[in-house]
C-alpha cells in the first residue's frame, strides 16, 4: 500500500492496538489474531501489532493496514519500541505496513532517534510512525522524515509527567506544529472512551489508537471492579 492510499484509509478512523503481555490470558499469536479480527469486524481500520509472530498471525486474518513494533529490552537503554533497524526489519517482513519506533530523546542504540529514522527510510520502504512523548521530539522526528507522529509516550519517560488521561494538549500542540509539513499526526495513550476518542478527532488527530479499553479484557474488568466498590463511574 503506497503512502498516500494509506493516510487516506487512517484518516478518522479507529486504529486497535492488539497487544497482550506475557503474564496475560491473551497472550500469544492466535489470541492476537482472534482480537483483530473482531476489531476490524467492529470497524476499526487498521491495527497495531507487536512482534513478528502477532504481525504474521494478524496479516493472515485481516486485510487492513498494520503499524506494526517489535518491543524488546536492550541492556543499558530505556527505548523498547523497535529499538534498531533489525527489529524494524524483522516487523515488515512478518507483514507489516508501517514501522512503530519509540523516537523520544533517549538514547538509541547506534545513535538518535534521527538516525534509526534515516536508516529505515535507507533499508525500507515503508512509512514510519514515531512515538513522541513531547512537542520537541515531535517536530525532530518530522524533520527526520517520520511520515506520522504518535502521542503514545507521553507520560511513559521520566521527563514528561505521569498522567491516566490522554495529553490533549500535547495532541493540539503537534497537530498546529505540523500542520503545513504533511506529517500526520495520531493521538495514542489513555484514551478509554468514545468520547476521548472523538475528542481527539476534534482536535485534530489523523485517526486514533485505542488498546487496553477494547483489547485487555481484565483490565477493563478491573475498572468495573473499582468503580463498583469505590460506589462511582469510572
Amino acid at each position: 500500500m503506497d503512502l498516500t492510499t494509506l493516510t487516506q484509509c487512517l484518516h478518522g478512523g479507529l486504529i486497535v492496538s492488539c497487544q497482550a503481555l506475557a503474564d496475560e490470558p491473551l497472550f500469544g499469536s492466535n489470541h492476537m489474531a482472534a482480537m483483530a479480527r473482531a476489531a476490524v469486524k467492529g470497524g476499526a481500520i487498521a491495527v497495531r501489532s507487536n512482534g513478528p509472530n502477532d504481525i504474521a498471525a494478524i496479516r493472515k486474518e485481516v486485510n487492513v493496514p498494520i503499524i506494526g513494533l517489535y518491543k524488546i529490552d536492550l541492556p543499558g537503554y530505556e527505548v523498547r519500541i523497535t529499538p534498531t533497524i533489525e527489529q524494524a526489519i524483522q516487523v515488515i517482513e512478518a507483514g507489516a505496513d508501517m514501522v512503530a519506533i519509540d523516537a523520544t530523546n533517549r538514547s538509541h542504540p547506534g545513535g538518535t532517534a534521527a538516525d534509526l529514522i534515516a536508516r529505515i527510510r535507507r533499508h525500507t520502504n515503508r512509512p514510519i510512525l514515531a512515538d513522541v512523548a513531547t512537542l520537541a521530539e515531535g517536530i525532530a522526528a518530522a524533520a527526520a522524515g517520520a511520515e506520522f507522529v504518535a502521542t503514545t509516550l507521553s507520560g511513559y519517560t521520566s521527563y514528561s509527567p505521569s498522567r491516566t488521561e490522554p495529553d490533549f494538549f500535547l495532541l493540539d500542540q503537534l497537530v498546529k506544529a505540523l500542520s503545513s509539513t504533511g506529517t500526520a499526526v495520531i493521538a495514542e495513550g489513555h484514551i478509554t472512551t468514545p468520547a476521548e476518542a472523538f475528542q481527539a478527532l476534534q482536535t485534530g488527530a489523523h485517526a486514533v489508537v485505542v488498546g487496553s479499553a477494547i483489547t485487555r479484557p481484565q483490565w477493563i474488568t478491573a475498572r468495573f471492579v473499582e468503580g463498583m466498590q469505590k460506589g462511582k463511574t469510572l
